[in-house]
């Protein structure tokens, strides 16, 4: 059994679960602005209030799990990217401020209001960029970052931090079309429907882009055998695209949101044909990066007892909270 592919499953998995679970949060908060003032604001903020500080035990789990289990990949990646992750907890830590003052302070409403638009567009970005950094690829000499403080700033990384935006923010519209009735699913149904736009030009963007970064990122999409299977991914993006405007049109509720998360975890798959089996692209494999097999089998356990609780009482919560939001709070 090779532990190392397990784990790197398991941080794959704990990354998309994060992406979904805080993506559609971080979406409404950068979507904020849009929604009138008053009951629209307050039934998007009540949408979340149950679920959103939870969402986020997947991004410690993912960023935790990477430095236990490939911590050779952490000491690369980290200080490549330090701005960007500074840049995220800042803006992850302003978005909670707002989010409970918001509630505790109504005479400076406006302030935390868009303090919690400021802080869901920063995490946002910043994730965003933070991937394309990693995907441009990142100097490595002598198992160590190389680079300059500067080298994540380029023309692709601002490309996948506004698909990143744009993305959350379709996961965000369609959340709340499933989440609360009268003008602001009304309005939730115009902003899914202009942000699948943005996230499909986007997406489509860096996907023409990805491939001319580096020859292992072409040979694995245009080279045989690779090519019949890489082009499934495509494929299905295609066809969950029309399957989600057509949702929109005939004003689905449940469906465009589980098909955004479809195209989410079809991103995911792209990701992962262009970077297997590396974890920072062309240099350093997974293998590079393990940690002692001793190291895995201890870390295993531990996650094979807390992981279920995490998924239980995360379903749990969403299954309590599994109805339509009021002005107060869910019906």
């Amino acid at each position: 059994m090779d532990l190392t592919i397990i784990w790197a499953f398991i941080i794959a998995f704990a990354v998309f679960a994060y992406v979904v679970m805080d993506g559609f949060d971080l979406g409404i908060g950068i979507l904020f602005p849009a929604f009138a003032v008053g009951e629209e604001r307050d039934k998007a903020m009540n949408s979340i209030a149950p679920v959103w500080d939870g969402n986020e035990t997947w991004l410690v789990l993912g960023g935790g799990g990477l430095f236990a289990a490939f911590p050779l990949a952490y000491a690369i990646i980290l200080p490549a990217t330090y701005p960007l992750i500074i840049a995220m907890l800042l803006g992850l830590v302003f978005r909670g401020v707002a989010f409970e003052f918001r509630w505790r302070d109504p005479g400076h409403r406006a302030f935390w209001d868009m303090a919690f638009f400021g802080g869901s567009l920063v995490a946002a970005m910043a994730q965003g960029m933070t991937l394309g950094a990693l995907l441009q690829g990142i100097e490595v000499v002598d198992r160590a970052y190389a680079g300059s403080w500067w080298d994540w700033l380029t023309p692709y990384t601002l490309l996948t931090g506004l698909g990143t935006v744009a993305g959350y923010a379709l996961l965000g519209a369609t959340w709340l079309v499933w989440k609360v009735d009268g003008s602001g699913q009304e309005r939730a149904y115009r902003l899914a429907f202009r942000a699948a736009l943005a996230t499909l030009a986007l997406l489509g963007a860096v996907s023409l882009a990805t491939p001319f970064l580096d020859a292992g990122y072409w040979n694995r999409w245009f080279t045989m055998p690779n090519f019949i299977f890489a082009s499934q991914v495509p494929l299905l993006t295609a066809i969950i695209t029309f399957l989600l405007f057509r949702g929109l049109k005939k004003r689905q509720e449940a469906a465009p949101f589980l098909l955004s998360l479809g195209l989410f975890l079809l991103g995911m798959a792209g990701l992962g044909v262009s970077m297997w089996p590396h974890v920072v692209p062309s240099t350093i494999t997974i293998w590079d990066a393990a940690a002692p097999y001793r190291s895995q089998v201890f870390m295993l356990v531990g996650v094979g007892l807390t992981m279920p609780l995490i998924l239980g009482y995360t379903g749990w919560a969403y299954w309590v909270f599994r109805g339509k939001v009021g002005q107060e709070g869910y019906h």
